[in-house]
């Protein structure tokens, strides 16, 4: 499976590492962030690349790391079809997947460690929407979820 990173300088370190880990776990990772500890990115420029790649259907997921996970958030949040949630634990992370469907995760490198990193990176890009859900709830969750994508498409043409 594929999924698209990024990071701006604040969260270039925890990125490289988040990177190192999807990768020997088989994911391949398309880096669109700052690619140079020393070069200069910033956030939503960072965010726009991800979200862009991510609306063109390049991939379903997407990770942002900046230095709190905030900045990153907002930017993503204003394109069409992003569903971006910062997640500070595995639970959020659980939770933004199968309650609100969201496909991009951001973390604030000045925040949360490698080893957390890397257990809610694995949770938000393995847990599925609904999964886990009665039925019933799942049901409905999906109808929103399909009605609101019919939205989008339609907003398009």
């Amino acid at each position: 499976m594929k999924v698209i990173v990024a990071s701006d300088k604040a969260g270039f370190e925890l990125k490289e590492k988040v990177k190192a880990n999807l990768q020997g776990k088989g994911w391949e990772v398309d880096d669109v962030g700052l690619a140079d500890a020393q070069g200069y990115m910033t956030y939503f420029t960072a965010s726009d690349n991800l979200c862009r790649k991510i609306q063109a259907g390049e991939a379903a997921q997407g990770i942002l790391i900046c230095g709190t996970g905030a900045g990153m958030n907002i930017n993503a949040n204003k394109y069409d079809g992003i569903f971006a949630v910062s997640c500070e634990s595995t639970f959020s992370a659980r939770m933004c997947r199968v309650v609100n469907n969201a496909n991009v995760l951001t973390m604030g490198g000045n925040i949360v460690g490698p080893g957390v990193a890397f257990e809610i990176c694995d949770t938000f890009l393995n847990t599925g929407f609904t999964e886990g859900m009665p039925p019933d709830r799942a049901e409905y969750l999906k109808t929103l979820s399909a009605d609101f994508q019919d939205f989008l498409a339609a907003k398009k043409q």
